[in-house]
């Protein structure tokens, strides 16, 4: 009677006998989001690991780095002096200035380069209409969105949807900035008309188009998206993003979300900042070069962050899907599905993008992140150069 009762723990320690002994991933492959990727604990601690350890020619990375070393940019001074000229009469701050050209190489998650202070926290411009993206994917997984093809009007109830134009503007409209909203908001006017109060960036008067048929790069609209996802939370977009996604992934506690002076509404009888899609007139994201590595890092990992998926997988691959009107562009997130905005890079790779040439470019082919900031070169120059040292996939 004993012997039966310990034949089946024998038969099953046999049998684990018999599997082969689990494998940990060679340093030159790609690491999925799964419990073998390395995640950089929080604060400076970052892991740093020879080239040579995760499948990369230490020589050829060095030049990729002396050559990014060189690129300063002349576009935008670092006192930030022609910000005025370029976009217009400033509704929010400006810091005094600027680092110089800055920047890292994550490879499998390791700090195999960098460069310059990657430290201070800058105005990072358009950037932020990436990190926008991943705050629309978290209230769609929140359930706060029904579906992205819902209509905005359907659930923000403040004036700013009741138009014939503006009823029909979707979730999905704003994200690809295709929505064609009309109106001011934070007295910029959606048109861009007029030199004084957009700067360089005015354009001549057109006609609407039907939402979701017409592509503009277009900050006032972005930054009504902004209110209606504020008008959802309930809560400031700066503390939804501390507390959804950089807390969560590690971040320091440098970064800044800096309102307009004006930009406040009243939600539940309190006053709310709301935020902008870009630093355009002020204000904006500040954020450090080491912050935004983990913002890049954790949509290379697929939205996961070790054990938790801080916004959903699918959402990363809708995000990262052309759309069908405009230029190679996602939810907010510039794509390179036709290999044009960077030759030298894989079709999958794509990238946050901001004046100043702020780049946050994601290669899930290469198990790469590259941010570079205040460079003047095409992000295609340093891209080749590190591609180049990459031995395997």
């Amino acid at each position: 009677m004993f012997r039966n009762r310990l034949l089946p723990s024998i038969l099953l320690l046999g049998l684990l006998a018999c599997q082969p002994p689990r494998q940990s991933p060679k340093a030159d492959q790609p690491q999925p989001a799964s419990a073998w990727a390395y995640y950089p604990p929080p604060g400076a601690a970052w892991e740093r690991k020879p080239a040579e350890q995760v499948g990369m020619d230490a020589a050829l990375l060095q030049q990729a780095v002396a050559f990014a070393q060189q690129q300063e940019t002349q576009q935008m001074p670092p006192d930030f002096s022609t910000q005025e000229t370029i976009f217009g009469k400033l509704l929010g701050p400006m810091p005094t200035n600027r680092a110089a050209t800055n920047g890292l190489v994550l490879r499998h998650g390791y700090l195999v380069a960098e460069w310059g202070d990657t430290q201070q926290p800058d105005p990072t411009y358009s950037v932020a209409k990436s990190v926008l993206s991943t705050v629309l994917g978290i209230t769609l997984d929140r359930g706060l969105i029904r579906d992205i093809h819902d209509s905005v009007a359907s659930s923000i109830r403040d004036g700013g949807y009741d138009s014939e134009q503006n009823r029909k503007i979707t979730w999905e409209h704003h994200a690809r900035q295709t929505s064609e909203w009309e109106g001011e908001l934070w007295g910029k006017q959606h048109d861009f008309v007029g030199q004084e109060a957009f700067g360089k960036g005015a354009r001549p008067p057109r006609d609407l188009q039907e939402p979701g048929t017409y592509y503009e790069y277009n900050d006032v609209r972005i930054n009504r998206m902004a209110l209606s996802l504020l008008r959802l939370w309930r809560k400031p977009l700066p503390d939804v993003l501390k507390d959804e996604i950089m807390d969560p992934i590690g971040a320091s506690d440098a970064w800044r979300y800096v309102p307009y002076a004006i930009a406040t509404v009243e939600i539940d009888g309190k006053p709310m900042p709301s935020v902008s899609g870009g630093t355009r007139w002020g204000g904006g994201l500040w954020i450090n070069a080491r912050d935004e590595a983990r913002f890049g890092y954790l949509w290379l990992r697929g939205g996961r962050w070790r054990d938790r998926q801080i916004v959903s997988e699918a959402w990363v691959r809708q995000a990262t899907t052309r759309g069908p009107v405009g230029p190679d562009y996602g939810y907010l997130w510039w794509l390179n599905t036709e290999r044009k905005a960077w030759p030298s890079a894989p079709a999958t790779s794509f990238a946050a993008l901001g004046a100043g040439s702020n780049t946050v470019w994601v290669d899930p082919e290469h198990d790469l992140v590259i941010v570079w900031r205040w460079h003047q070169g095409s992000p295609d120059e340093l891209i080749k150069r590190v591609l180049a040292a990459v031995k395997e996939k």
